[in-house]
């Protein structure tokens, strides 16, 4: 019994002392890990490699993020950054129902492309974090917008099949109704102005005056419809301004019944009214007297072409018209010959006064 208890007490010191050159030979962090035991299977080291041994569960390891794992911090980055832009162009306006839609009508364009189907979702969502103290306003604004562009796509045949002034009695009371009268005569100032402006011409042109009242009328209404900005909108439309006015069937017929000198100065003062200066005035008549010249030489090529086709025809007819062309307009006469073999003559068309 000694002698198996002596035994014994030998083998425990040798397994001590075992131990003892183990954690003497190992670093720090290794000692503490021989000293602390192995780690239960359920929680590896973030770093550990996968047991050598097959196992049943697949072992959870550490490693990169997947290549979609940084996605979500871009995509909130591409919208941070959109909603920065949106308030530098349109914050400081966002009160007019104007700009209002030019934001919204942006945003519907960029989410309708990025999320088809939940577009809507997605941009009351970021409304909602770009601009809380707008949203509700923006919210129905949104609403109203998609609203109206369902009555328009639902309602296209009715309107179609109704007359201009019923067609926009109609269309007005839509925008009434979803926008309120305020809100959709801002929304649509634009589309008011150039209405108030066909009536006026439309009005004119069934009116008696002369060329003058109706000019002084024209230019009075002009400042009434545009107000304080009727200048500036001169300024960045003056063609459009004076053909409009120059297209008017009563006003060709006054021109057409003038004598060269009278058409020229009444010519003048309408581009006057519309704010052109002594320079742009003396191109203009420069212009108009090449014009006149030209439709007079058109005149008589016609009158002369006329009687060419009565008396001659095939080879010796074509041979004698491109004598004729070639006298008249020069290094433009093959250009008219080509109209002629399409139909087109333009010297037939009718003569608009200061337009062609």
């Amino acid at each position: 019994m000694k002698q198996r208890t002596k035994v014994l007490w030998v083998g425990a010191g040798v397994l001590a002392l075992a131990g003892a050159l183990l954690l003497s030979r190992a670093g720090p962090d290794d000692a503490a890990a021989l000293a602390s035991g192995p780690r239960p299977p359920s929680a590896p080291p973030p770093d550990a490699a996968p047991p050598a041994a097959p196992a049943p569960t697949p072992v959870v390891t550490g490693g990169a993020p997947s290549p979609s794992a940084g996605e979500p911090r871009a995509r909130d980055a591409e919208l941070e950054a959109l909603a920065a832009s949106l308030r530098e162009k349109y914050g400081a306006k966002l009160g007019e129902p104007y700009i209002q839609i030019r934001l919204l009508e942006e945003l519907m364009r960029y989410f309708q492309q990025r999320s088809p189907d939940r577009w809507r979702e997605e941009l009351l969502a970021f409304l909602r974090q770009a601009f809380p103290e707008r949203y509700d306003a923006l919210e129905a604004m949104l609403r109203n917008r998609v609203d109206y562009e369902k009555w328009v796509r639902d309602n296209d045949a009715y309107l179609r099949g109704l007359d201009e002034t019923q067609r926009r009695a109609a269309t007005w009371d839509a925008r009434n109704r979803l926008f309120g009268k305020e809100a959709a005569e801002r929304l649509w100032a634009g589309e008011l102005r150039n209405q108030a402006m066909a009536d006026t011409l439309r009005s004119l042109d069934a009116s008696d005056g002369t060329l003058e009242q109706k000019l002084s009328t024209y230019k009075q209404r002009l400042q009434e419809i545009h107000g304080g900005n009727a200048d500036a909108y001169l300024a960045r439309h003056q063609q459009e301004a004076m053909n409009r006015f120059l297209e008017l069937d009563s006003i060709q017929a006054e021109l057409g019944g003038m004598a060269p000198e009278e058409r020229s100065r009444n010519l003048r003062a309408v581009r006057r009214e519309m704010g052109l200066d002594e320079e742009a005035l003396k191109r203009w008549d420069a212009l108009d007297q090449r014009r006149d010249a030209r439709w007079d030489a058109g005149a008589r090529y016609m009158a002369e072409r006329q009687a060419l086709r009565q008396e001659l025809a095939g080879e010796a007819l074509e041979a004698k018209l491109a004598e004729l062309r070639t006298r008249y307009f020069g290094d433009e006469a093959e250009t008219i010959a080509h109209e002629e073999a399409s139909g087109f003559l333009r010297f037939e068309r009718p003569r608009q006064w200061g337009r062609n």
